[in-house]
């Protein structure tokens, strides 16, 4: 199967999970086309390619305009389907406007996910943050099942990476969350933060977020997630034990703390996927062992 047959298929299982009918039908549209499946969205006069009718009755639509007390059109992401945390994402709009982001809890592990995000943004509200924008929680609950999590938008202007003072300033700030301990946002990647125009940096998606953990987690993961799309997995963690040193100096970790930081981080990673039964990079033995197996034992 290809891209777009997987993307397809998965499109239609969460149709029939969040439109589940029988109720008056709605015209939507795969679009851009059903060769590249990226969005589903209410269907157009312009909209050149063909419907697809889903019934409105009884549907996530309905129930997502009780919850904002207005009716609203749901544009659904089509994800790719080979994720461990895969979950549908929705897009709600009325007037034209954006309300919201939704992320579906449709299995045990989302459900868990979202939950997880839901208490770290809370807690992160309460905090008086400067330098981090963050989503704020809008509506949390259940719905046939499902836990539904309602975000409000960022003004998140895409292909913009963050400067290094400002990366390096939310890095700093995120680890004090923790109180006396560290705390990291779990996977802060150029894909999940956007500079801000008040100069803040907005970072969203955080489902991973984690106290009690080495101070610079955030700062190797940074460098590990933007190696990997210039090398494949045992060159990339190669390269974060490497240059551990270089990258979390600028945090006052000493070349020694660094590294054992950066091994910390690699095994904490392949444990996360063992227990997503999840292997992206492929089995640990072939990108993990080669990058720890000669360095020292951690203490």
């Amino acid at each position: 199967m290809n891209d777009a047959d997987v993307r397809l298929g998965y499109l239609a299982e969460t149709v029939r999970l969040l439109y589940p009918g029988p109720g008056s039908p709605r015209a939507y549209t795969v679009l851009p086309h059903a060769a590249v499946p990226r969005r589903l969205a209410p269907r157009r006069w312009w909209h050149l390619w063909s419907e697809v009718v889903v019934p409105g009755e009884g549907s996530i639509a309905e129930h997502l305009s009780e919850v904002f007390g207005r009716p609203v059109e749901i544009v659904l992401h089509v994800r790719p389907a080979r994720r461990a945390n895969r979950k549908p994402i929705l897009e709600v709009r009325s007037s034209g406007r954006r309300l919201a982001f939704v992320k579906i809890g449709d299995s045990p592990q989302a459900r868990e996910l979202i939950t997880a995000e839901a208490a770290a943004l809370r807690r992160l509200a309460g905090l008086g943050l400067e330098t981090v924008a963050t989503p704020a929680v809008l509506h949390h609950g259940d719905w046939r099942g499902l836990a539904v999590l309602a975000l409000s938008p960022l003004p998140v202007r895409r292909g913009r990476a963050p400067r290094p003072p400002l990366l390096l300033k939310a890095i700093k700030e995120i680890a004090r969350t923790g109180g006396r301990s560290a705390a990291w946002h779990g996977d802060l990647a150029p894909w999940n933060m956007c500079p801000a125009p008040d100069g803040r940096l907005l970072v969203w998606d955080w489902e991973r977020y984690e106290v009690d953990v080495p101070y610079g987690f955030d700062a190797v993961h940074y460098f590990f997630q933007r190696a990997l799309r210039r090398m494949d997995p045992p060159a990339a963690a190669r390269a974060c034990v490497a240059r551990a040193a270089r990258e979390l100096a600028p945090l006052g970790l000493s070349a020694a703390t660094a590294k054992q930081t950066a091994l910390r981080y690699l095994i904490a990673l392949a444990d996360r996927h063992a227990a997503d039964g999840h292997a992206p990079l492929g089995p640990p033995e072939t990108w993990l062992n080669p990058a720890v197996d000669h360095e020292e034992l951690l203490t």
